[in-house]
């Protein structure tokens, strides 16, 4: 069983920048890829980031790459999502997730409660 606490989220105007944390429970961790996925309102959740075990593997959603950087520390048990040049459709709930797999939600088996990304002027 893994638990999954986010935090970071809050109000940044549009080209600023944000640091999502993820800290999971657990004596595992560094055997899940851990992924960030965001849901708008009425909108499906969708992928954003995903990072490998060793953090040798990483994957974006286009929509993010270049924006976006996903890390981890496995000796503290939290991965990272650094965000710059932040958009006004960056604004969604984000979640983080592990799992085995990368880009799909079915790949998770473990979700965070969410944090609240809000872009605005």
């Amino acid at each position: 069983q893994v638990q999954l606490v986010e935090s970071g989220g809050g109000l940044v105007q549009p080209g600023g920048s944000l640091r999502l944390s993820c800290a999971a429970s657990g004596r595992t961790f560094s055997r899940y890829v851990m992924g960030w996925f965001r849901q708008a309102p009425g909108k499906e959740r969708e992928f954003v980031a995903a990072i490998s075990g060793s953090s040798d593997n990483t994957l974006y959603s286009r929509s993010v790459k270049g924006r976006f950087t996903i890390s981890r520390d496995n000796a503290k048990n939290t991965v990272y999502l650094q965000m710059n040049s932040l958009k006004p459709e960056d604004t969604a709930v984000y979640y983080c997730a592990a799992g085995g797999g990368f880009n799909l939600p079915s790949d998770y088996d473990y979700w965070g409660q969410g944090t609240q990304v809000t872009v605005s002027s």
